[in-house]
């Protein structure tokens, strides 16, 4: 039989081949390979918020709005839509129209018929958000904004369980592509959140019926790619969707900005995507990432580890020998910010009396944040003045603060004065009540944990404070911070959109155990940010802005950190890369020189 088979295939390829030429070889594949810094923590929309993991849903769901990639300021643009929202009744209802026959990606979950995304959907998916089993992070971010949004929590309650049947005036389906969303107050930031990843990513009830409990594992969306492998914390691959929709590349380039005008003519009218497949593998200790990247195992570093930055960078430009090679370096500000926060509801750092703000400024003047620009960031980064990172509207540039100074020797008069003393003679500082005075942080075991763990100890000892340092993986951290069980953590915050209100969001007290660490509350603060979002942009907010910092600086519910510089790097073969300071990430905008990455490969 097998000899048969051979001698038909063969005649066929006889009687052929004088009508047609030998058939070409298949173009290789597109690959991007690269690792994350932190292991994901899973794949559905509502209950993730960490960057990593957001990083991998942007690219399998959509959002109604995205952002223009190369627009500078940041230009939203439709996605989903038809056009931008209708914005009526003084900026209090939305109203979103859909485009037809965009589809989700074949999944189970529609027993093998095309599923059309309906507006229904998006209508579905904010209520996510509000369904308790969902636990999502990201509740604070829409939670008392919409008519009728506390009647879903208390239809939940009487139940038992949620209720997505139970209509909301709030969220009016008008047809089977109109979407109408009604605002309890104007909000003129709303129109970003339907730009995010963490709020308004497009799913369909059938995932949620089937998958329930391991929707994290099942992510079912419209997005360019899917998941075709997954193994915790390990590895990640996500291939083209084969029935994403037919879109193609446009983007804006600045005046001016001659990088990206370059882009614009390589990229131009190019179907979106382009890359074949992704693999992502979380690598925790930068050596691994670093050398992967150098041996071109992986194609794309993500920010240059801090202490390689003298390997690859001189001032702001790439260094000769990676120049030569072609490597392409990509460096721009966050619009972020790093911090160490204090738990303001624990018995030791946290509260608002004199004493307990004392302790908490002192450690903020005593801790050397100069030590960790020059030694650990290598100068990649800049001081933070404000919670506020660079390029969003009510950023201070020329701002400064004597509050987040390093200056142990007012650390020590301060402690002095409220009676934090050393009274048995240890060396270490007791409590006002002579009780001990012990500060634990929490950090994750790798080298540049260790490396930050050093410079508070330093820092802390200097004043006469007694440190520990406790450790655990990233994932685990997260969950014990959420509920409150971290005295100190440290953290980075990029923000969602470019405005300031996407930074206090940490600091409002009803987001105490979402994206408020510290579970911080004082009600002046939270009434201004309330009233800021009900303004349009301009001085009036500005000096609102002005005011909730100066409140944040007097009680100290965080140890400021700094606004780091990004310095991503890419081998010549990835083409039309540029970070993006709000996407989580830009591969779908991305194109890749197949021939010319796999010649590289070959030569190793």
């Amino acid at each position: 039989m097998r000899a048969m088979t051979i001698a038909a295939v063969a005649a066929s390829w006889v009687i052929a081949a004088p009508l047609t030429a030998q058939a070409p070889a298949a173009a290789p594949q597109k690959v991007v390979r690269y690792a994350f810094e932190i292991a994901e923590t899973g794949f559905d929309p509502p209950q993730i918020s960490d960057t990593y993991s957001s990083q991998v849903i942007s690219l399998l769901f959509d959002t109604p709005l995205t952002y223009d990639y190369l627009a500078r300021p940041l230009k939203l643009k439709p996605n989903l839509l038809v056009a931008m929202p209708e914005v009526t009744a003084g900026g209090t209802v939305y109203t979103l129209k859909f485009r037809p026959g965009i589809h989700f990606v074949d999944d189970p979950a529609f027993g093998g018929k095309p599923r059309e995304l309906v507006a229904e959907d998006f209508a579905f998916s904010l209520k996510r958000l509000y369904d308790s089993k969902s636990k999502s992070p990201n509740l604070y971010l829409v939670d008392g904004k919409i008519v009728g949004d506390d009647l879903l929590k208390q239809r939940e309650k009487e139940l038992g369980k949620f209720d997505y049947d139970f209509p909301i005036d709030g969220l009016k389906v008008l047809d089977r592509y109109t979407l109408r969303i009604t605002l309890r107050q104007p909000d003129y930031n709303f129109m970003y959140l339907l730009a995010s990843t963490n709020v308004s990513c497009l799913q369909a009830r059938e995932a949620l019926d089937k998958y329930g409990a391991d929707m994290m594992a099942h992510p079912v969306g419209t997005g360019p790619y899917r998941i075709t492998f997954w193994k915790r914390g390990s590895r990640i691959v996500l291939e083209k969707n084969p029935g994403f929709r037919e879109e193609y590349w446009d983007a804006e380039a600045p005046a001016g900005d001659k990088g990206a005008q370059e882009i614009v003519a390589r990229m131009k009218g190019k179907r979106i995507p382009q890359i074949d497949r992704i693999e992502i593998y979380p690598v925790e200790e930068t050596q691994p990432r670093w050398l992967a990247f150098l041996n071109a195992e992986h194609d794309y570093l993500d920010r240059v580890p801090p202490e390689f930055t003298y390997q690859a960078v001189v001032g702001d430009r790439l260094v000769p020998n990676l120049a030569k090679k072609g490597i392409q370096i990509d460096r721009i500000p966050g619009l972020e910010v790093t911090y160490a926060y204090f738990a303001m509801e624990h018995p030791v750092v946290g509260g608002y009396t004199p004493e307990k703000t004392a302790l908490r400024r002192a450690m903020v003047l005593a801790y050397n944040n100069k030590e960790e620009i020059q030694i650990i960031r290598k100068n990649q980064a800049i001081p933070a003045q404000s919670p506020v990172g660079p390029g969003a509207f009510g950023y201070q540039p020329g701002f400064r603060t004597s509050a987040n100074d390093y200056s142990p020797s007012r650390a020590r008069a301060l402690l002095d004065m409220y009676g934090y003393v050393d009274k048995d003679g240890d060396g270490y500082r007791e409590m006002p009540d002579g009780t001990p005075l012990e500060i634990e942080m929490n950090s994750q075991p790798t080298q540049q944990d260790r490396q930050y763990d050093e410079v508070w100890r330093k820092s802390m000892e200097a004043i006469g404070i007694k440190m520990k340092f406790r450790k655990a993986q990233w994932p685990d951290l997260l969950k014990e911070s959420r509920a409150g069980k971290l005295m100190m953590w440290r953290l980075s915050w990029s923000a969602g959109y470019p405005d300031a209100e996407a930074f206090y969001v940490m600091l409002y007290g009803r987001n105490a155990g979402q994206a408020n660490h510290s579970r911080f509350r004082v009600a002046e603060f939270d009434q201004l940010f309330e009233r800021a979002r009900t303004l349009p942009p301009g001085a009036e907010r500005e000096a609102i802005y002005r005011e909730m910092n100066r409140i944040f600086l007097v009680h100290a519910p965080w140890k400021l950190g700094t606004h780091r510089i990004y310095n991503d790097l890419t081998h010549p073969w990835i083409l039309g890369y540029r970070r993006h300071p709000v996407l989580r990430t830009v591969w779908r905008h991305v194109d890749v020189d197949a021939g010319r990455q796999q010649a590289a490969m070959a030569q190793k």
